[in-house]
């Protein structure tokens, strides 16, 4: 009310997401006693259609709880209900078969070892460890373990109350919510979402791992890990964060071990939280230069990407030229092979067919040529887009 001016009671039903009859009702009337709050209309019958404004004395006391809170919008759960939830939706719950991990890879070429490592690893629903040469589909297998993730749904609270703190939980930039009737009877306090899977590069911070506290609402943003409860959280290109991956690997020691996470607040109460998340570190640097042996076995599984076959790299080619529309040659790819890669003593990388392909059709139209794998198109592309270092 004193943000928005008038409000019905139906709106503010749907905003603070808590039913009219019997609880909004209630609370409504004790304000009008209170003399904090009056009927200015009614829109129907019923106290839900009456309007609602604030009074003098109303704004008064607003402006007091908002020195302590600015949160306006839906009623938070309590850390204990949100803490049963979870634990009632795991994500063990979602079993991965060899048929449903094709499915979800068959876009990628990759080798059988490593596709009999990645199901196993998805099913544990712990930790993975991708590891390998840049450019061979770390990132892109680790996404397409999310987008299978996400084929199934969960409820998690728009909001969580700790001792009088609002920690918001919902985050409409990272959780997908389904757009769905809310089944009857359900509270409306919690939203219907894909299970979570949270993405970070080089922009993770230490700080951003624990409770982050809004200095001007005065109310706490959920860490990435917290979100990502119910799904997966990858960290990409692990090692080039601003700070050490190896503080970075001593903060998940405890929640890798016990399935549970220690947020502070910033009055200094620390809190447990669930920690039900697949997470994934993919780096393109050495393990033993990131990581010790203590730390390494607590990641239940770790997976080299290597780089593709000569076959493998053919597959990949093909693939992308009839992705592309540009016609696919052996005699192009046998030269591309030779002139570049063995003679040239250059390691095949599962990411320069696409690269070089579309460097070949730029450069196509650019002399308004029809896009074929000539020696000439061959050549300028891969002097364009190799770089000896």
């Amino acid at each position: 009310m004193y943000f928005e001016g008038v409000v019905t009671g139906v709106d503010l039903s749907e905003r603070i997401k808590l039913p009219f009859a019997g609880v909004l009702e209630e609370v409504l009337e004790f304000l009008k006693r209170e003399k904090l709050c009056e009927v200015k209309g009614a829109e129907g019958f019923g106290g839900a259609t009456y309007q609602y404004a604030i009074t003098l004395k109303g704004s008064e006391r607003a402006r007091e709880i908002l020195e302590r809170s600015q949160y306006a919008g839906p009623a938070p759960v309590t850390l204990e209900a949100y803490t049963e939830a979870i634990r009632r939706q795991p994500l063990g719950r979602m079993v991965v078969h060899q048929r449903t991990m094709r499915q979800a890879l068959s876009h990628l070429v990759i080798s059988e070892e490593t596709f009999s490592q990645i199901g196993p690893a998805v099913n544990s629903g712990r930790s993975i460890f991708l590891f390998g040469h840049p450019g061979n589909g770390k990132t892109a297998i680790a996404e397409s373990i999310g987008r299978m993730l996400m084929q199934g749904d969960m409820y998690i609270p728009y909001a969580v109350e700790v001792d009088g703190q609002i920690i918001k939980v919902f985050d409409s930039v990272n959780h997908r919510r389904l757009e769905e009737e809310i089944p009857k009877g359900m509270d409306p306090r919690w939203v219907h979402i894909r299970r979570p899977v949270i993405t970070v590069g080089g922009e993770l911070t230490m700080e951003s791992l624990d409770l982050v506290y809004n200095e001007t609402n005065k109310y706490y943003e959920a860490p990435f890990q917290m979100k990502a409860n119910g799904g997966m959280f990858l960290i990409d290109d692990f090692g080039r964060q601003q700070v050490r991956p190896r503080d970075l690997l001593n903060r998940w020691i405890v929640p890798l071990e016990k399935r549970v996470d220690y947020l502070t607040l910033h009055t200094g109460r620390k809190i447990e939280v669930p920690f039900d998340v697949l997470i994934v570190f993919s780096t393109n640097l050495a393990p033993k230069d990131l990581v010790d042996e203590a730390f390494l076995r607590r990641i239940r599984h770790k997976i080299e990407i290597k780089d593709p076959t000569f076959e493998q790299y053919r597959e990949i080619f093909k693939r992308v030229c009839q992705d592309r529309g540009v016609p696919y040659d052996d005699a192009g790819l046998r030269y591309l092979l030779k002139t570049y890669y063995v003679d040239a003593r250059r390691p095949l990388r599962a990411c320069h067919p696409r690269d070089l392909v579309d460097q070949l059709i730029d450069i196509a139209r650019y002399l308004n040529v029809e896009p074929r794998l000539s020696k000439e198109l061959i050549d300028r592309a891969a002097h364009a887009y190799f770089v000896e270092l």
